[in-house]
């Protein structure tokens, strides 16, 4: 890793970024707290990330730059920074910040998405401008937003940011007693539609992107959400005796939809349905983009989440589940616990001399811990014998101090209870999916770690304190923002579609409600230790 410094709005930043990613400066900035004015998808044609390197090397000045800048602010040291790479030790300033926004770009861009594993299908060439796509990923605790190109069969931009429904209740069932209300419904379904209008406004404003040229939007999500974004039948997933069916969550009509998000009139607009209870459209899109039903069974999908859902491949069957992991994996819970975002401390590892190390997300003033960090810190405290199996400080304390750059962050135990919480509903859930299938965790091909949480989880300590199982190297991977991948690819592709259709057809609800097994299974996961090897 190399060390770049920022100074923005009169303030020194360190941000540690990985020379051999070849990353322009405007792409590692966009993460952060201190982004560059764009508009042009880091092409150079609008002139505007403009900062000045104030040490080290950036690469040779581009013709688009001579262009844009002229060679008396060259002169100056004044570059355009989607046309820098920095190489080694660079400092510099930038000149032209981006306003401040609710939507981020998270690390990796675009790329964060995940690899689109499907093509597109042919556009007849006489269609003018390249046509667009919009995917959507609504859930509970954050809102993906993608702006594909649909004949390229890659993505643009993407922008991820929170919920704002989440004001009216951090979990899907607060928010379902809320919209017992239909004045409240309606404020629910506005919200949600009005923040995905605004990020889609935003990457267009930010990337130059005409919004007319989108032909289509595909929306997925887990059933909760779809059914208040649409504000259809929600109150019917109050009712436990509604959770083995079909919920519909079809708008009555989305014209206005376009309109609000500033469309063009022929855009279609599209909410793919969920399957049955609180398993939503999110986790059968994250099946096709990871073309689960080719792979050699068994395999294990998990879209950790508020809401986390979880798909077993036997072959023969798709076994379906959803299970509440609360705001431990996404939002987190607790004084210092935050989002994976800016200022996250999202890895700990132990140092040679028994401290610990800390990585902070897209700069260097921590903010808290994110659930990866969480995941690191409990992992490593339980090595250290400061924790034990049943969550409690070995010295009797309440709370852990620790210090990260100068900030004092804690842990309580409220926060080890939250995620103890959490990981045994998602271990449960696993446990009595592979009871039905008859299938014995420790067989598993592969197993798919999906969501925002997924992006940052180191696995062996997931299955160090038994969020996940201990497999074979190479059996666990980390495949991003699988929900939304699915979404572009079915915008992308008929065969995407046929294998969404045939995941429904072959998928096997189970209500872990209704199992008795769930119960014993989740005591069975609280503690803090490896999964056990029995089904």
């Amino acid at each position: 890793m190399a060390m770049l410094r920022v100074r923005a709005g009169g303030t020194l930043h360190r941000l540690a970024y990985d020379p051999a990613a070849t990353l322009s400066l405007r792409e590692i900035l966009e993460p952060t707290d201190f982004r560059v004015r764009t508009a042009c998808l880091g092409l150079g044609a609008c002139g505007l990330c403009r900062i000045r390197v104030l040490a080290g090397e950036v690469g040779a000045v581009t013709e688009v730059e001579r262009v844009q800048l002229g060679e008396a602010l060259l002169a100056g040291r004044v570059r355009l920074a989607c046309q820098c790479r920095p190489i080694g030790e660079v400092e510099i300033e930038v000149l032209s910040l981006a306003p401040p926004s609710n939507w981020r770009v998270p690390p990796g861009g675009p790329g964060a998405i995940g690899p689109l594993r499907w093509g597109a299908d042919p556009v007849p060439s006489h269609a003018g401008a390249r046509p667009l796509g919009v995917a959507v990923d609504l859930g509970t605790s954050h809102i993906s937003v993608a702006i594909v190109d649909l004949v390229r069969a890659r993505p643009l931009a993407l922008r991820v940011g929170p919920n704002p429904q989440g004001a009216h209740g951090a979990d899907v069932m607060t928010r379902l007693v809320v919209a017992g209300d239909p004045d409240h419904a309606a404020t629910l379904a506005g919200l949600a539609r009005a923040a995905v209008g605004e990020a889609i406004g935003e990457i267009a404003r930010s990337e130059g992107i005409d919004l007319q040229r989108v032909s289509q939007v595909q929306v997925v999500g887990n059933t909760a959400m779809l059914s208040l974004l649409a504000d259809r039948n929600h109150q019917r997933l109050l009712d436990p005796a509604n959770w083995s069916q079909a919920i519909e969550c079809a708008p009555r009509e989305t014209a206005s939809w376009g309109r609000e998000w500033g469309l063009a009139s022929a855009a279609s607009i599209e909410v793919v349905a969920p399957l049955a209870g609180f398993v939503g459209s999110d986790l059968l899109a994250g099946v096709v983009a990871q073309r689960l039903l080719d792979a050699a069974p068994p395999g294990l999908l998990i879209d950790f989440g508020t809401n986390s859902e979880i798909a077993l491949w036997t072959g023969d069957a798709l076994w379906v589940t959803a299970t509440a992991g609360g705001p431990a994996f996404e939002a987190s819970a607790g004084r210092d616990c935050i989002p994976a975002g800016a200022g996250a401390v999202y890895r700990v590892r132990e140092g040679d001399a028994g401290d610990f190390e800390y990585d902070i997300i897209a700069g260097d003033v921590p903010r808290g811990l994110c659930g990866s960090g969480l995941v690191d810190l409990l992992a490593c405290l339980l090595r250290q014998g400061r924790l034990g199996r049943l969550g409690r400080f070995s010295n009797g304390s309440e709370r852990l101090e620790f210090e990260v750059n100068g900030r004092r962050l804690g842990l309580g135990w409220r926060e080890v209870d939250a995620l103890q919480r959490a990981k045994a509903a998602i271990g449960a859930g696993v446990s009595v999916l592979c009871g039905c299938a008859g299938v014995n965790p420790q067989n598993l091909r592969q197993v798919l770690v999906a969501g925002l949480f997924g992006n940052h989880l180191d696995l062996d300590n997931a299955a160090t304190i038994g969020l996940l199982p201990r497999l074979p190297e190479g059996s666990l991977a980390l495949v991003g923002n699988a929900a939304l991948a699915g979404a572009c690819a079915l915008l992308l592709c008929a065969d995407a579609r046929r294998m969404l259709e045939r995941a429904r057809g072959v998928a096997r609800f189970v209500n872990l409600g209704r199992m008795a097994a769930f119960d014993d299974a989740f005591v069975d996961h609280l503690f803090l230790e490896p999964m056990s090897s029995a089904p």
